[in-house]
């Protein structure tokens, strides 16, 4: 979702990501490599960026790791959290999202050792990193369009991943061709999906019809 994300700090919002762990170990990666890859993409993107450092290909949903994320999103207060489509092969990205789930829940909670103040983000939207083959049918689709420069530039700055692993170049044809795709599904240039389990509210027709 880094064509959303470069979308929304361009329209003036806070934008914080939270890695869950540092990636590692891959097969041209260290954490030290991994660490300096993520601050760099970050960068490009204009956010702010922390690690809970949880391991990596064995991450866990518990009661300590669900306290960690909602202490980040009281610390933010984040309104808005978005997190893996729950449908997934990799283990990783299935704890994380019941993780985050549930941190949500957690966040509002009183008389708890958390950070910050109590606050229920108003939404929580999934975006799409399967390892299933699937098309994903998303709720709704962000128009991206100019953004995809950006996208592109904060992937490629994983270095160690996207460029000096062979078996992984071809990921950024992929991305963008997906961007291609789901812009053209919305009559834009390009668009990221996202899924949402809540009905998204509408105050009225306008916003819609002003689509292309």
């Amino acid at each position: 979702m880094g064509g959303s994300i470069a979308r929304l700090v361009a329209d003036g919002h806070d934008v914080h990501l939270l890695d869950m762990t540092d990636g590692e170990p891959t097969p041209k990666g260290d954490p030290q490599t991994r660490a300096l890859e993520a601050e760099r993409a970050a960068k490009i993107l204009g956010v702010t960026r922390e690690c809970l450092q949880l391991p990596n290909r064995s991450v866990t949903h518990s009661l300590e790791s669900r306290h960690a994320v909602a202490g980040v999103i009281r610390s933010f207060q984040a309104q808005v959290v978005f997190t893996p489509y729950y449908e997934d092969a990799h283990p990783d990205h299935v704890a994380t999202t019941r993780i985050v789930e549930d941190a949500r829940f957690d966040s509002k909670l009183t008389k708890i050792d958390l950070p910050g103040e109590p606050i229920y983000p108003r939404w929580l939207f999934y975006y799409y990193c399967q390892h299933l083959r699937q098309v994903p049918n998303p709720s709704f689709i962000i128009d991206t369009t100019g953004h995809a420069t950006t996208k592109r530039e904060s992937i490629l700055a994983y270095r160690s991943q996207f460029v000096e692993h062979e078996p992984n170049r071809r990921i950024i044809e992929l991305i963008d061709a997906s961007g291609t795709y789901f812009g053209g599904k919305i009559r834009t240039e390009s668009g990221e999906p996202f899924y949402s389990r809540e009905p998204i509210g509408l105050s009225g027709l306008d916003g819609i019809l002003s689509q292309p």
